[in-house]
């Protein structure tokens, strides 16, 4: 059909013929976001990596037409695949119900959604905007039950580099979303952890110290809330996340030098002194 979209009659365009075929033109859903191939497999190859799983335990239930209910789960099974985000509750209680192991793309800026609460798993919020097959482009982070059981939020840089190169490498795009809010330290958000991933900050949030909170009263009385949900800290926890804060601001603000590859042969060089005593 693609080689009638330009048609023309009389030297002007059937823009009626052109709407009646735009109809049958592909959407952009996140319930159609295709995984690109480099996309995946930077995902994959990490988590088999970090939780020591082979590949060959990985499961992929979610395909046109396919029913992730109807799949076969053997013993060992992990789920490492990009569920349709409209059901993504749906999927975390039927996979927590029945003990099925499971690495999920989730969007980004509802990831601390009532649901993951709920069934326990752990949030990895990335923040990292990937285009997906059909042309969307979508934050991703993640959800997962094979950490710790007492780990609630989890930042990692060395995924969302891999996530971010691939895309880059893929179509040298980098977008991505930043927080528009301030809020107080007792209050954790996916935006906000999702930039300190971005600029290499390592943080973890234990379960023992979070209560989910939709909005905070001031908020309440503004009529508006936390977009996708965030934590209410305890004080210990409000500390550690103002030093990622403050850790994070730092490597923002700062302009990052390299060593060139003369000076890397000098540090080899003084490397190889050793402890003599040279003037």
């Amino acid at each position: 059909m693609a080689e009638f979209e330009n048609m023309t009659i009389d030297g002007w365009e059937d823009e009626e013929y052109l709407a009646f075929v735009d109809k049958f033109k592909a959407k952009k859903t996140t319930d159609d976001c295709y995984t690109p191939p480099e996309i995946y497999e930077a995902v994959a190859g990490w988590a088999a990596k970090e939780y020591g799983v082979d590949r060959a335990a990985f499961l992929r239930p979610f395909y046109p037409g396919g029913d992730y209910q109807s799949e076969e789960y053997p013993p060992g099974a992990v789920v490492v695949d990009n569920p349709p985000f409209s059901i993504l509750s749906e999927i975390l209680r039927f996979y927590g119900g029945r003990g099925v192991r499971f690495f999920l793309f989730a969007p980004a800026l509802t990831l601390f959604s009532a649901a993951a609460a709920e069934t326990g798993c752990a949030m990895l919020p990335l923040g990292v905007t990937v285009t997906y097959e059909n042309g969307a482009e979508v934050p991703t982070s993640f959800l997962t039950n094979l950490e710790p059981e007492d780990i609630r939020v989890r930042t990692v840089p060395e995924l969302y580099r891999l996530v971010d190169k691939a895309n880059r490498d893929r179509l040298r795009a980098d977008k991505v979303e930043l927080p528009r809010y301030v809020y107080p330290d007792h209050i954790l958000t996916a935006a906000i952890a999702q930039r300190w991933c971005k600029y290499g900050v390592a943080y973890t949030l234990r379960k023992r110290d979070s209560l989910r909170v939709p909005a905070l009263d001031a908020q309440r009385a503004a009529g508006t809330s936390i977009f996708g949900g965030g934590f209410l800290l305890s004080t210990r926890a409000a500390a550690e996340r103002a030093a990622a804060e403050r850790a994070a601001a730092e490597r923002a603000a700062a302009t990052v030098w390299t060593l060139s590859e003369t000076e890397r042969g000098y540090v080899a060089w003084l490397d190889g002194r050793g402890g003599e005593n040279h003037g």
